[in-house]
């Protein structure tokens, strides 16, 4: 396939294929890892309930990261060499989470009843540090992985955005996955993290282009500047209607239960495109670009025959599930 494509139009297929799978992952596995975040430690049926919500999804939700990680690894061999020399402990920090998630999750249906608290203690636990982990990853990353004060105090700001918007996107799947008291819950848990999470998003938009004088240019110069002012303009109204919305639920058969959630995937897609834009074509912001990074152009076109079976699989069997398991959530069981 190489003699077709040329070495920097394969590097941009898989620079794409990455962001697909980073961008699925953080709607997908933010969503359950919000409602980790959110579990109540002192309510075990409101627990198990919230849990059930994931239940047939979680697992599957992290595909797409050992999809984006395999990626980098195959296709900018140099980046993913940076990448995990700089970020080793946080890394380490986020498979410790996740693996807490997952012995927690499974260990809690067959527990005793009187033990079901410390295991829901645990996921909530693990939810926590794998959202604060990333955050600070992507904070970190952002910075070129400077070992400043102000990269360190950035990734700070990051982790508790990431923390909050994972938390935004968790309970608005709440709000349109449950019924009766803990969907009114759910809709003040996502009014406070939205919040929250608007915070979060204007205070990296802000900071960002001022530390970064590259993508200051970028976003700020003409005709950027005019063509790009809708895209935040857009985010800002989209949290203004769920708020606006959430104060009002619930509506006569829960008609709008979706809509919060919908709004929600539509924020983190803009904000990735913001970011994507920010910085394609580096891969690593500020030391490597996707060009420099990528694999020899014949190993490329030999894995990208993978990618063209690999990448459909994941999402025909992705939307099958939740197409099978649409509906509100029912009571979690394995008999």
């Amino acid at each position: 396939m190489h003699n077709y494509l040329s070495a920097d139009s394969l590097a941009i297929i898989f620079a794409g294929l990455t962001g697909l799978a980073v961008l699925l992952y953080a709607i997908l596995d933010g969503y359950d890892l919000g409602v980790g975040i959110l579990l109540p430690t002192n309510d075990n049926q409101t627990a198990s309930t919230m849990i059930a919500s994931i239940g047939p999804f979680w697992d599957a939700n992290e595909t797409w990261l050992v999809l984006a990680v395999g990626l980098i690894l195959i296709a900018f061999p140099a980046a993913h060499n940076l990448i995990l020399e700089a970020l080793y402990i946080p890394v380490v920090i986020l498979l410790v989470a996740l693996i807490m998630r997952g012995v927690a999750f499974d260990f809690r249906v067959k527990a005793a009843m009187s033990h079901r608290p410390k295991w829901n203690v645990l996921f909530k636990l693990g939810s926590i540090l794998a959202a604060l982990s990333q955050g600070y990853m992507l904070g970190l990353y952002v910075m070129g992985f400077e070992t400043s004060v102000t990269a360190y105090l950035f990734a700070g700001i990051s982790a508790l955005g990431v923390l909050a918007a994972y938390a935004y996107i968790g309970a608005c799947w709440l709000v349109m996955k449950t019924e009766h008291e803990l969907q009114q819950q759910a809709t003040k848990w996502a009014r406070a993290a939205g919040r929250f999470a608007f915070m979060g998003v204007v205070s990296v938009s802000v900071v960002n282009p001022l530390i970064n004088p590259a993508v200051f240019d970028r976003w700020f110069s003409l005709p950027n500047a005019i063509l790009l002012l809708p895209l935040p303009l857009f985010c800002f109204v989209l949290f203004l209607v769920v708020d606006r919305l959430l104060k009002r639920m619930p509506f006569k058969q829960d008609v709008s239960c979706w809509i919060p959630f919908v709004a929600a995937v539509v924020i983190f897609f803009i904000c990735f495109c913001a970011f994507a834009f920010s910085y394609f074509p580096d891969i690593v912001p500020g030391k490597l670009d996707i060009f420099s990074a990528a694999s020899a152009a014949e190993s490329l076109s030999f894995m990208l025959w993978g990618a063209l079976i690999v990448v459909p699989t994941i999402l025909c069997y992705t939307f099958y599930s939740y197409r099978v398991f649409w509906g509100k959530v029912r009571e979690l069981s394995y008999d």
